[in-house]
C-alpha cells in the first residue's frame, strides 16, 4: 500500500500507512487493513517492520510509540479515569494528537463523540462488547445475539455514525450480525472478535505473540513468547544461583578479571602507607 505524505497536528511532514480519508476509501473498495495494540517503541516498531498499517495504545503510550514508528496509523485509546469531564476528555484527545496520533478511540457518550467531531478530531468508537462496561451486559459475551439486541446495537451503530465518529471499533459482535451491520453502516469497522466482515482486522500483540497466559476464543497465537519469556525468568536464577556459589566458593572474580598493578609500584605505594 502507498504511503500518504500528511501535515501532523503539529504541522510537521510526515508519511503514513494510511489516513483517515484512505480508511474510507478503503472501505467502498472492499480492501481490509490490519491493527494491533503497541505500548513500547519496540512493538510499534515490529508492527511497521511487519506491514501492520494500525496500531492502537493508551493516549499516554503515543508519544513512546510513535518513536518507534513515524509511519503506522496511531489511534489513542483515552480511558475513563484519564478524562472525566467532557473538557478534560477534549483535552488529552488534543494532547494526544500532538504527541503524534492519528486519532482517539473512546467509549465515552454520544455528546463526547459529537465534542469531539465538532474540533474535527478524528474519532472511533466502540460498540459491542465494551470491557468497562460488561456490568451491563451481566459478564463477558458477545453482544447482539438475539433480534431485540441486534436491532438495538445497529441503532448505536447509527447514533455513532451521526455523532461525527468516522470508525468503530466492534467488539464480541457475532460474525453474521457483524457482516450486516458493515455493509449498511458508513463508519469504518474495526473487528475484534467479530468475525472476517469489517474494514479492519483488530487483534491484541500479546495474543498474537503467545505472551497471554491464556489466549481468548476470537484470538490466534501465531508464536509461543510466553515460553520464551519463561526460559528467561529460569535462565536468570540459573545464573544469579551460579554467581551467589562462586562467591560463596572465593571462586569469584579470578585472575582474569581484576586489574593488576606492576609490583614495584605496589611496594612504593605500600612504603608511603608505613
Amino acid at each position: 500500500m502507498e504511503m500518504a505524505r500528511i501535515l501532523d497536528f503539529n504541522g510537521n511532514e510526515a508519511d503514513r500507512t494510511v489516513t483517515v480519508a484512505s480508511l474510507i476509501e478503503l472501505k467502498a473498495q472492499n480492501v481490509q487493513v490490519a491493527q494491533v495494540t503497541a505500548s513500547s517503541a519496540e512493538e510499534a516498531a515490529a508492527a511497521e517492520a511487519s506491514g501492520i498499517e494500525m496500531v492502537v495504545c493508551m493516549s499516554e503510550y503515543v508519544p513512546v510509540v510513535r518513536r518507534g514508528s513515524s509511519r503506522v496509523f496511531v489511534t489513542a485509546a483515552i480511558d475513563f479515569t484519564g478524562a472525566v469531564t467532557v473538557d478534560e476528555l477534549l483535552g488529552v484527545a488534543l494532547e494526544s494528537l500532538s504527541n503524534g496520533a492519528d486519532a482517539v478511540i473512546t467509549a465515552r457518550g454520544m455528546s463526547s463523540v459529537v465534542r469531539l467531531a465538532e474540533e474535527d478530531i478524528p474519532v472511533i468508537g466502540h460498540l459491542g462488547f465494551v470491557p468497562k462496561k460488561s456490568t451491563l451486559y451481566g459478564g463477558v459475551r458477545a453482544v447482539g445475539k438475539t433480534a431485540v439486541e441486534a436491532a438495538q446495537l445497529w441503532n448505536k451503530f447509527q447514533q455513532l455514525e451521526n455523532a461525527g465518529a468516522f470508525a468503530v471499533e466492534c467488539e464480541l459482535i457475532p460474525a453474521k450480525v457483524m457482516a450486516e451491520i458493515n455493509q449498511r453502516t458508513g463508519l469504518t469497522t474495526i473487528s475484534l472478535g467479530s468475525g472476517p466482515d469489517a474494514d479492519v482486522a483488530f487483534l491484541f500483540t500479546s495474543d498474537i505473540c503467545g505472551e497471554s497466559p491464556r489466549t481468548p476464543r476470537h484470538a490466534r497465537a501465531y508464536d509461543d513468547l510466553g515460553a520464551l519469556y519463561a526460559q528467561i525468568v529460569d535462565e536468570r536464577v540459573n545464573a544469579l544461583t551460579a554467581f551467589r556459589s562462586d562467591v560463596a566458593a572465593g571462586q569469584f572474580p579470578d585472575e582474569t578479571e581484576v586489574a593488576h598493578v606492576d609490583e614495584a609500584e605496589l611496594q612504593q605505594f605500600i612504603e608511603t602507607l608505613s
